[in-house]
């Protein structure tokens, strides 16, 4: 029989299995470690990309300072008023192509959204960029302080960019504009694209050489090119309002909406990075948002709120009085509308005209919020809109 091992051979090879062991434990851990220390580090090197794409509107925040004695006081803990400002810039990259007047920056497209404190709902209320109204002195970009003039709207964006719009919004509704953020035409552009684009019924083929449009009507999916476009067009669609763009602008706005929410995007980190990037890439906000931090908090009390409840309408208008080509408000019906985004009471819409007349609002029995109803007989007044559950061919 050979020999069997020495006594102290068995502990000697236990030893040595231990130690290898623990070497490879270690290295593991290491490994692990290191796995984590690189996702931590890509992690944060999104978020601070993402970060650093929005540019913060200092001055704006420092303007609206100055006048804080005279802004509105929000009166509804929890609610926020956003005003969204589409410009029509083109200085920066993509946006030359659509014209060279580098030194007339207007806004093109200005919605107030309000979200109701209980998330619930949301309201966008589109403001002509042809009304009439009064427009503060405002801080020019030279340095110089502009006089008081009653003009239009976006005349207040020329003179003194998203403050003096800010200001001007605020005289006119009496509600506390809580955030802002300002696009240009690159930015919406790249928004659509990143979301793969968004479908639109057309009643009726386009072709708007202005526009460098063409399209078939039926269903459509517009490219970030193609949805450019479609809500700037206006002589040769419809009637050529100004007021039928904007509701083409709510419709869109609508099914952009229903696509972010009905597909898996907000859940897919591959399909939510070129969203966010797009988002960020051309947005300037005022300093509260102007991080990821800032404007998840914004967005995460938004994303369960129903496609039925996300609402969009143009403030009751009219053309003005003393010149056809301009608008002036309906009153008192903007003033209704005005006073519930305040107290963050319901509004309710519809695209049956016959219901109400153009430009004013009604209130229809049997509507309203249950805090309506249980505060008294006051149901919530109508105004012409869409949501974003609806769709222009339906």
């Amino acid at each position: 029989m050979p020999p069997g091992p020495g006594p102290g051979a068995s502990a000697s090879g236990d030893g040595l299995a231990r130690r290898r062991r623990r070497r490879w434990v270690h290295r593991g851990a290491l490994a692990v470690g290191a796995v984590a220390v690189a996702a931590a580090g890509a992690g944060w090197a999104v978020y601070a990309k993402l970060s650093a794409n929005i540019t913060p509107d200092e001055a704006a925040a420092a303007e609206l300072a100055r006048y804080e004695r005279e802004r509105p006081t929000a009166l509804v803990r929890g609610a926020q008023n956003i005003l969204l400002i589409g410009s029509d810039t083109r200085a920066g990259d993509g946006n030359q192509q659509y014209g060279r007047d580098l030194g007339s920056e207007r806004s093109d497209t200005t919605i107030l959204l309000h979200l109701a404190a209980d998330r619930r709902s949301a309201t966008a209320v589109s403001l002509p960029r042809d009304l009439m109204v009064d427009i503060p002195g405002c801080l020019r970009a030279d340095g110089t302080r502009s006089e008081p003039v009653f003009a239009m709207f976006n005349h207040a964006f020329q003179v003194g960019g998203s403050a003096c719009t800010i200001r001007t919004v605020e005289k006119l509704t009496d509600v506390r504009i809580d955030h802002h953020m300002v696009v240009d035409f690159s930015g919406f552009k790249e928004m659509v694209d990143a979301v793969d684009g968004v479908q639109v019924c057309l009643r009726e083929p386009i072709n708007d050489k202005a526009a460098r449009l063409k399209l078939p009507a039926g269903r459509v999916t517009l490219d970030g090119e193609q949805a450019l476009g479609y809500v700037r067009a206006r002589k040769s669609l419809g009637d050529g309002s100004d007021t039928e763009r904007m509701e083409r602008q709510q419709l869109f706005l609508g099914a952009l909406v229903n696509k972010v929410q009905s597909s898996d995007v907000l859940l897919n980190p591959v399909k939510l990075y070129p969203v966010l990037d797009a988002a960020t890439s051309s947005l300037t906000t005022d300093p509260e948002l102007a991080s990821l931090r800032g404007l998840y908090q914004l967005v995460r009390g938004l994303r369960d709120i129903p496609a039925a409840h996300v609402q969009f309408l143009t403030v009751p208008r009219e053309s003005y009085v003393y010149d056809a080509n301009r608008d002036q408000l309906v009153e008192p019906e903007a003033e209704k509308l005005f006073a519930r985004l305040r107290a963050d009471l319901s509004v309710a819409v519809t695209q049956d005209t016959s219901r109400e007349l153009p430009g004013t609002s009604r209130a229809i029995p049997g509507e309203g919020s249950q805090g309506d109803r249980e505060n008294g007989p006051s149901p919530a007044p109508t105004f012409h809109g869409n949501t974003a559950a609806e769709h222009a061919c339906e």
